[in-house]
């Protein structure tokens, strides 16, 4: 069976990059392995020319031959294969993630909170217990402090590309009952600004997925030291996103709030210094 073409993984725009410089060489190798395949898998589904809902069923069957110990026609999904099965990893977590870019193809508007979180559940969730597993951590409270973490940097990414999710996707995160709410139409996401109640709206957007960063943050105490600057960076890094869209007044409709080079040198000498604080 031969997979589909996987794309590049060089220049895409990642707020914040996965460093992991401590781990063990063989954490590390394997870590990029699982970068490489949830990278490849969104490329799939949100660059691939054609048919992305029939690439992805390929990549699905790919997955499974490659979990199956056959030949799936493409190294990266042997490669990540091996990881499985040296890890322990539950397969299911990488079919979670084809199965979200299959949701993003079918597809794009959500009615509650409740059906953008069960996307989650397949779109984030699966990721930072994929980390965990690498790190050789299965306990299930550090899973779901986990789980809390990557849904917030999944949401407060949602929140920064608003505009591009619509003029380029045609997707729109923001539940619908949450934008009848706060009384904000379609058309008005569409507009070069954001009127007081989509500001109000993002505002409130951002009030629930800080909660969701301060749910997860016990998270980075309870792995191991080489990886505990890593995990805590997660969670600064989204809360400097939501710190960085508080500061542009909740309009990223004008423009896409971004980190920049001096945010993210500020978000690691923040880590640092809470790291090495005498306790």
């Amino acid at each position: 069976m031969s997979a589909p073409p996987v794309t590049t993984l060089r220049g895409h725009d990642e707020n914040f990059p996965l460093l992991f410089t401590l781990l063990e060489r063989s954490q590390r190798r394997d870590l990029a392995t699982i970068y490489g395949f949830c990278r490849s898998t969104d490329d799939l589904g949100d660059e691939s020319p054609g048919d992305r809902l029939a690439h992805l069923e390929q990549w699905g069957e790919a997955l499974d031959a490659a979990f199956a110990g056959k030949d799936p026609g493409e190294p990266l999904l042997v490669a990540l294969a091996d990881v499985v099965r040296r890890r322990s990893l539950d397969a299911e977590l990488f079919r979670q993630l084809v199965e979200a870019n299959r949701m993003d193809q079918r597809q794009r508007r959500w009615a509650t909170e409740a059906d953008l979180f069960a996307y989650c559940a397949h779109s984030a969730m699966p990721v930072g217990r994929m980390v965990l597993g690498v790190l050789g951590e299965q306990d299930e409270r550090l899973a779901r402090l986990s789980d809390a973490t990557c849904t917030g940097l999944q949401l407060v990414n949602f929140w920064q590309d608003v505009r591009r999710d619509l003029d380029e996707r045609d997707r729109i995160y923001i539940p619908a009952e949450h934008l009848a709410q706060f009384r904000v139409a379609e058309e008005d996401l569409r507009e070069p600004g954001a009127s007081p109640e989509v500001r109000s709206l993002i505002a409130f957007e951002i009030a629930r997925t800080r909660r969701l960063f301060q749910i997860g943050a016990p998270l980075a105490g309870l792995v191991s030291r080489r990886a505990r600057p890593d995990i805590a960076m997660f969670t600064a890094a989204g809360e400097a996103l939501c710190d960085r869209i508080a500061r542009a007044q909740f309009d990223t409709l004008r423009a896409r709030p971004r980190p920049g080079s001096l945010g993210r040198a500020r978000i690691v000498l923040g880590v640092a210094r809470h790291l090495i604080r005498p306790r």
